[in-house]
């Protein structure tokens, strides 16, 4: 008799959930036209990064330069703007890690901190550009049949302060560094404000504490720690020692006329393209702090309580201001400014919210 209750419980919570996120309202936004202006002989490519310091200066990570696998040419290009978008420098130019730009985060001392796919390593660069920390290791280019990264199965054992396609980083107020160690290792590693590896939690898998690419991370005030899931459509949410707290999903329905970016129309209602699995995750500043999160189809940022509450949603796909094509970073300094990148239109586009409207 108690489990038969604790299931219609279950039930009745989750489909009060579904009404209330399809009841979610449409937020009215802006985008900012042509805010970011390049020099005449420098462009972006796939911009899969956007970060903002103190001073409002806007870091954008980009598959630009030229390309290559990880032991030759690069693609990952990090550029620095001011507060109103003028282009003030590159940042780490020929650098030994750049392979494959991922994403670029500003920690609390406005410390720049990349992480490369391609060359499996974090970076983290001190407010002059200079590089300070180095975390795990690019294959060496003498070494036998180096070349990209096999997704074998079952993968390999992880090793510590080793990744295998590293996708993001994110501090707690201790200055402890979360570092998502994504597309094979499938988990999430920890390490100190001096560099020293601590701990990692998690596997590949669909169980809590399982990932299906652990795509982007960010912790709250709390010292919590989410992690876009993204494969397996959810948003999990752990304590500083990677104990399972809960999880978040985005159950708000696609238009019958939504399109994709690229490619055919999903049909799956599960997986890196089905509607409301987080590409890219930011918790704004606290004290109130909300929770973005983006898909790719339908294409639209999610406004969340920190418990899951969808507030509201905005965009579609597609190629003009205020479409998107795959956001693939967002950076969020204020509840209704955002910087979102995306992949597909080779851009970072500033969106200003006006929630109340």
């Amino acid at each position: 008799m108690k489990r038969a209750l604790f299931l219609l419980a279950v039930l009745l919570a989750g489909a009060a959930h579904a009404q209330q996120q399809a009841a979610a309202p449409e937020i009215p936004y802006r985008s900012v036209l042509d805010f970011l202006k390049l020099p005449p002989d420098l462009y972006f490519g796939e911009v899969s990064g956007v970060a903002v310091n103190s001073k409002g200066h806007i870091f954008v990570f980009s598959r630009g330069n030229t390309n290559g696998p990880a032991y030759g040419g690069a693609a990952a290009q990090l550029l620095e703007f001011d507060a109103n978008g003028k282009y003030l420098r590159e940042i780490g130019h020929n650098l030994y890690a750049w392979s494959f730009a991922h994403t670029v985060k500003v920690d609390a001392e406005d410390n720049i901190w990349a992480t490369d796919k391609g060359s499996d390593m974090v970076i983290k660069f001190n407010p002059a550009g200079r590089v300070v920390m180095v975390f795990g290791r690019k294959q060496e280019a003498s070494d036998e049949g180096t070349g990209p990264l096999k997704h074998v199965h079952p993968p390999l054992p992880p090793v510590d302060g080793m990744f295998r396609q590293v996708t993001d980083v994110a501090w707690d107020a201790q200055g402890n560094a979360y570092i998502s160690d994504g597309y094979i290792n499938s988990r999430v590693a920890k390490v100190d404000k001096d560099g020293n590896w601590l701990m990692s939690w998690g596997e590949p898998g669909s169980g809590p504490g399982q990932f299906n690419v652990p795509h982007s991370i960010a912790v709250d005030v709390h010292g919590q720690v989410y992690v876009a899931d993204r494969g397996n459509r959810r948003i999990q949410v752990f304590d500083g020692d990677g104990h399972f707290l809960r999880q978040i999903t985005i159950d708000v329905p696609a238009p019958e006329n939504a399109r994709p970016a690229i490619g055919n129309k999903p049909t799956a209602t599960t997986g890196t393209l089905a509607p409301g699995a987080p590409w890219a995750i930011c918790i704004t500043p606290g004290p109130n702090q909300v929770l973005y999160s983006a898909d790719a189809y339908p294409g639209r940022i999610y406004k969340l309580t920190l418990d899951g509450k969808v507030l509201g949603f905005l965009g579609e796909s597609g190629k003009q201001l205020k479409q998107f094509g795959w956001i693939h970073e967002i950076a969020c300094p204020t509840e209704n400014t955002l910087y979102v990148a995306e992949l597909l239109n080779w851009r970072v586009q500033k969106l200003i919210l006006s929630p109340n409207q």
